[in-house]
């Protein structure tokens, strides 16, 4: 694999502004459902995508964002996520791989999950609730980060994204069937170009009734 590639340094806070809202990609598209190749330059034109995922992910009311839901196939996400303390995290990981603990370290919790490329819907998923992420940052250095609570979830389900994994293929296919009708409940709510045109009025005249997401 060739040496990555990088412009001068960027930083952080200057991806959190001025970017513009990509669509999302939904379930059933080839780009969630495959695996990812590596980040391999770190260049202006990767800091305006991020810049924009930023963007994507704020229009969204999102705690994380893969590449392959905004079509790109490299490998990378952004998150702005909380802890189990409460802390917001925020920033960008590059070609991430996600330790998880084993043994009697190892503890279940069972949330309510969703995911941006199935909006409006959730389903309980047992995930382990701590997860160590190490990968690049968007200058393309060495980053780790610890993740407890919700930002634990957020590193696992961004990471299975990059493997070609939703967070659906986790769930039985009774649960699973459930999650696919949540959504279709709710799937006028959302444009086929979401969230570039924002999310539309729950229940708008001539709209089937439904469970609020």
């Amino acid at each position: 694999m060739p040496e990555p590639t990088a412009t001068a340094a960027t930083s952080l806070d200057s991806l959190l502004q001025g970017g513009r809202p990509l669509r999302i990609t939904r379930w059933g598209e080839a780009v969630l459902h495959r695996p990812t190749r590596p980040v391999e330059v770190f260049d202006a034109e990767f800091q305006t995508l991020l810049r924009d995922m930023f963007a994507t992910m704020l229009a969204a009311d999102g705690v994380g964002l893969a590449s392959t839901q905004v079509d790109d196939d490299r490998s990378f996400f952004i998150f702005r996520c909380p802890d189990a303390d409460g802390r917001v995290l925020i920033g960008a990981v590059c070609n991430p791989v996600v330790e998880l603990p084993s043994g009697r370290n190892r503890h279940l919790v069972s949330e309510e999950e969703g995911c941006l490329s199935l909006p409006g819907a959730y389903a309980p998923l047992a995930r382990p609730d701590h997860a160590i992420c190490r990968g690049s940052d968007h200058n393309g250095q060495p980053l780790e980060i610890v993740g407890t609570g919700l930002l634990a979830r957020c590193l696992q389900h961004e990471t299975d994204h990059l493997s070609g994994t939703v967070f659906g293929d986790r769930l039985s296919s009774r649960v699973r069937g459930r999650l696919q009708a949540s959504h279709l409940e709710t799937a006028y709510r959302y444009p086929p170009d979401w969230p570039i045109s924002p999310k539309r009025p729950f229940r708008p005249e001539g709209a089937p009734d439904g469970p609020s997401a």
